[in-house]
């Protein structure tokens, strides 16, 4: 039985369409991501890839952009898609983490804000210890409605992590998070 999951949210072709997509913090997300997924991976921790379908052109099944990203290259343990912001209340991973013992996620992916920081929300209301991996999200810059203030992509996961850290999760680096896998590997064993 393994201990932690990392969740690999929405990380999908739909966002290559979207208006926002700027690949500026691509390389440094990608690379952290695959970082995390191979060293979930080295520990024995489970990869769950989760995909996005809404009523948006790019989210329809029928885009053919309800996909992983090609350089996502691993084997997931399971896929599930939703159809809300979180990961866990409709597409069927919460039943499949628990009857796997699971209590402890990873949470990684596109966008920060949004179905991450919603994921740990939901995630921690519903009792699961929660590592958020900031450096292996991405996300883009937003301008607020308002007052037309743009806030860059630094600032909105600084915002995340304000808003979730002690309360909601735990925030870790990629290294900290493999770190913490390792250890609930082994008080498995």
């Amino acid at each position: 039985m393994k201990q932690t999951a990392l969740l690999v949210i929405d990380v999908q072709d739909s966002f290559l369409s979207r208006p926002y997509w700027d690949e500026r913090e691509l390389p440094a997300y990608r690379e952290a991501q695959r970082a995390l997924i191979a060293g979930a991976e080295a520990r024995g921790s489970l990869v769950v890839n989760i995909l996005h379908v809404d009523d948006d052109a790019s989210f329809r099944v029928e885009s053919g952009l309800v996909r992983p990203q090609a350089w996502l290259t691993h084997q997931p343990a399971a896929t599930f898609v939703k159809h809300v912001h979180n990961a866990l209340t409709d597409s069927g991973l919460q039943a499949w983490l628990d009857a796997r013992g699971i209590r402890r996620l990873a949470i990684s992916g596109i966008r920060t804000e949004q179905c991450c920081e919603t994921t740990a929300r939901v995630a921690s209301d519903l009792g699961y210890e929660v590592d958020f991996v900031s450096e292996a999200t991405l996300t883009f810059a937003m301008t607020h409605p308002a007052s037309g203030r743009v806030y860059s992509p630094a600032e909105i996961r600084e915002r995340t992590e304000l808003v979730l850290a002690g309360r909601f999760a735990t925030i870790v680096t990629v290294d900290e998070a493999l770190r913490r896998m390792a250890c609930a590997a082994e008080l498995v064993d």
